[in-house]
C-alpha cells in the first residue's frame, strides 16, 4: 500500500515545534498499517525537520539558542543577503539539520520512543506556511 499526500502547516514563529500531532491528524490512513514506513519531505530551503525531545520546552529554546549561536546572522562573509539578514542562516540550518525524515509504522502507529516528537524547524522570521510532502509505504492488516 502508498499513500502521499501534502500537508500545509499553519505558520510558525521562528523556533522549534512540534507537529506530530498536526501530521498525524492528516494521516488517518496510517491506522491501516501493520508494518511500513513514513517519509516526511519539507518543500523549502529555509525550513527543516528533526526528531527529539517532545515533553520539555527548554528543549526547543535551547535548539534555538545554540543554532543561532553556531550560524549567526549578519556575518560578513555571507553574499546572499537578498532577502534579509536571516535567510543565508536558515539556509545553512536546514542544510544541517535536513529536510526529510523516515519513521517505522508498527501496528497504525509511528513507531517512535515514548519523549519523541517531530519538529518543524522554522529558521526564517517570517517563514509563513510550510508543505510537507509524506509518503508511506506499508502493508495493511
Amino acid at each position: 500500500m502508498w499513500i502521499q499526500k501534502e500537508i500545509r502547516l499553519k505558520p510558525r514563529r521562528r523556533g522549534f515545534h512540534l507537529i506530530s500531532d498536526e501530521v498525524l491528524a492528516q494521516l488517518p490512513e496510517l491506522a491501516e498499517i501493520s508494518m511500513g514506513m513514513m517519509n516526511v519531505f519539507i518543500k523549502h530551503t529555509s525550513a527543516s525537520l528533526t526528531i527529539n525531545e517532545n515533553a520539555d520546552p527548554s528543549v526547543r529554546s535551547d535548539f534555538e539558542s545554540f543554532f543561532n549561536q553556531t550560524v549567526p546572522e549578519s556575518a560578513s562573509y555571507f553574499l546572499h543577503t537578498d532577502e534579509g539578514s536571516d535567510d543565508m542562516p536558515a539556509h545553512l540550518k536546514s542544510s544541517i539539520l535536513g529536510c526529510s525524515l523516515n519513521i517505522p509504522i508498527s501496528d497504525g502507529y509511528l513507531n517512535m520512543g515514548v519523549w519523541q516528537g517531530i519538529y518543524l524547524c522554522e529558521h526564517r522570521n517570517s517563514g509563513g506556511s510550510r508543505n510537507l510532502l509524506v509518503t508511506v509505504q506499508g502493508q495493511g492488516f
